[in-house]
């Protein structure tokens, strides 16, 4: 099963490219640009990766985010995170990127944009590995910073198909940002947001209802409501889940305390992905193994997390049947 598993085509849809930061890149970026940053080692940033909660996180995610200053940061970091994908088999990936974390250190959103972007074109064409671009808004921020943000965005629609909203789900109601997200859909961008990981399942209908988003990022406590998990099934509304996130973030204490399977085999649109592999400790073919092994499926099972994901993604209708039908080549070739 697990070369059936490395060698499947597979499809990422929550991935956040900060959150590929390796600790080698960081601690060479941060000599480059001459960035203090609290460890004098590799394996001091490693160490520090060790966290115990979504803040402890974010506190050392913001902390590492500070070396990315100038647009060839901003393409290595994604270029290193594309070579990732191409040894796990991802066909097509996309990537959530938060402006803020860099506009409000100084950075230009300009800079950090096209940096990313100048890294997906080329792995279209050298690895040939399609993308999309998501633009996060930052939850923990106010209403007025992702509105400047969304202006900042403009001169870029032709870069970035959709926005989302990240950070700290207590606290900050995904409310905060309707406004916001009617603005951006005016515009013509898609919508997704993260709800139901820290926070319950009723952040998962406040999304969808007041953000009209077309799909969750994580909703790993939709089981909390069995009336949300029909409405989920029907509407074949998709779940980016991140399975190895959720265990380092004590979402679920174990792997085999993980929902993941038991919604694929209720019908939810479920998907496996990283989020922040780099501080969770694995990229896509460690997550689809991860759960695997303490959750064990047939090939068919683990195939639809991809089947499901090539539904669930922003690709054209003939890119998804092209994806689909490599995906069933595959299974039949292995079965």
């Amino acid at each position: 099963m697990k070369e059936f598993i490395q060698s499947l085509p597979k499809i990422e849809l929550h991935l956040h490219i900060e959150g590929t930061l390796e600790p080698e890149l960081m601690f060479e970026l941060a000599k480059r640009n001459e960035v203090d940053i609290p460890f004098n080692s590799v394996t001091e940033v490693r160490d520090a990766y060790n966290f115990h909660n979504l803040q402890s996180f974010l506190d050392i995610y913001f902390q590492g985010a500070n070396v990315l200053i100038h647009e060839q940061d901003f393409f290595e970091l994604t270029w290193a995170y594309l070579l990732r994908c191409k040894e796990d088999k991802v066909l097509h990936t996309e990537v959530f990127f938060d402006p803020q974390a860099h506009t409000e250190r100084g950075i230009s959103f300009d800079t950090v944009v096209n940096g990313i972007h100048r890294a997906l074109v080329k792995a279209a064409t050298e690895l040939n590995i399609s993308s999309k671009l998501i633009m996060c808004f930052l939850r923990h921020l106010d209403e007025k910073s992702a509105f400047e943000t969304l202006a900042q965005a403009q001169a870029h629609k032709d870069k970035i198909i959709a926005v989302g909203l990240d950070s700290t789900e207590v606290g900050n109601p995904a409310g905060k940002f309707e406004r916001v997200f009617k603005k951006a859909l005016e515009q013509g961008f898609l919508t997704v947001a993260h709800a139901g990981e820290e926070g319950s399942a009723s952040n998962i209908y406040e999304a969808l209802n007041l953000l009209k988003i077309t799909r969750i990022d994580h909703g790993v406590r939709c089981t909390d409501d069995e009336e949300l998990v029909k409405q989920l099934v029907t509407e074949r509304i998709p779940l980016t889940v991140c399975p190895l996130s959720n265990i380092k973030l004590k979402v679920f204490e174990c792997m085999e305390q993980h929902n993941i399977v038991s919604l694929l085999r209720k019908g939810v649109c479920v998907t496996i992905n990283s989020d922040d592999p780099a501080y969770f400790g694995g990229y896509m073919t460690d997550n689809f193994l991860a759960v695997n092994n303490a959750l064990p499926m047939n090939k068919s099972e683990i195939a639809q997390f991809t089947l499901n994901a090539i539904e669930a993604s922003f690709i054209s209708q003939s890119e998804k049947q092209r994806l689909t039908l490599a995906t069933q080549d595959y299974i039949e070739l292995h079965q």
